[in-house]
């Protein structure tokens, strides 16, 4: 039985799109663009919002590993796997918490059954009401930011400069040029899988949630994306970050981080 969600895909993207929907208990906006380099014709980056009614709704973004056969294909799996547990299994009964999980473990058989070496990373927010609660593999990010720009959380990337940062071994400004910044130490798509749930977080009004592939991350500290999207109209937060981001990439100034690349971008607000 299938349940009437309403969503939006971006998939198979060969030109920058943006597109902005009411979901669940406020407002979404969403950006997906390629490489900015004409030989690659379509992004390898997929992302999708879902809005189940009752104050409810889904963000995802999935980043298929370039560099490796399938990166695309994974990212779709990874999306299109997620929009069939929602409607399929959430309807009958299933809890919220489950059917993602789900989703993420047939996603990643999905992509293993592939038998390609595809991948990608995987980053879902669910939100109830003014809760919201991330599930993530790989190094996409979730940041939650309240009006007055306090990074109230943030996902770790699975990656071993991400787990440095935590530790704190190791700079963010370091780490932004680092030589082992690309290496991905858990995705879908790998027989040790692992999804990192994190915890429920109370949303206050006006608060701003991020979710972004590393070609947001990649090109802009995370001061300068919280000082973007703390406040003002979440439509021109997004334009800001997609043009300081896509500017950075071709960039030669070595005094700033540049790593072209794909560009996912999903931006919620609480609040009508």
């Amino acid at each position: 039985m299938e349940t009437g969600i309403q969503s939006t895909l971006l998939i198979d993207e060969s030109n920058r799109q943006e597109h902005s929907l009411q979901a669940g208990s406020g407002k979404a906006w969403m950006h997906v663009s390629r490489y900015p380099l004409p030989e690659v014709e379509k992004t390898e980056d997929s992302a999708a919002v879902f809005h189940l009614g009752d104050n409810t709704s889904i963000l995802a973004i999935a980043d298929g590993f370039g560099g490796c056969r399938g990166g695309k294909q994974a990212a779709e799996i990874a999306i299109k796997t997620l929009e069939k547990y929602l409607r399929n299994h959430h309807s009958n009964g299933n809890e919220l918490r489950t059917t993602i999980l789900d989703a993420f473990e047939e996603a990643n058989k999905k992509v293993l059954d592939l038998g390609i070496g595809a991948a990608t990373t995987f980053v879902v927010v669910e939100i109830n009401k003014n809760f919201a609660r991330s599930y993530h593999v790989g190094d996409s990010i979730v940041q939650i930011v309240g009006q007055r720009g306090k990074l109230k959380y943030q996902t770790i990337s699975h990656s071993p400069v991400g787990y440095a940062i935590e530790s704190g071994s190791l700079e963010e400004k370091e780490a932004m040029h680092h030589d082992e910044r690309h290496i991905v130490s858990n995705m879908i798509g790998a027989s040790d899988m692992r999804i990192e749930i994190g915890p429920r977080i109370e949303l206050s009004k006006r608060d701003t949630i991020l979710l972004a592939s590393d070609g947001l991350t990649d090109n802009l500290h995370t001061n300068e994306i919280t000082n973007i999207i703390r406040s003002g109209p979440v439509a021109q937060a997004l334009e800001n970050l997609a043009k300081r981001a896509s500017h950075r990439m071709l960039s030669e100034n070595g005094n700033t981080p540049s790593k072209p690349d794909d560009l996912s971008i999903i931006l919620f607000r609480l609040g009508k």
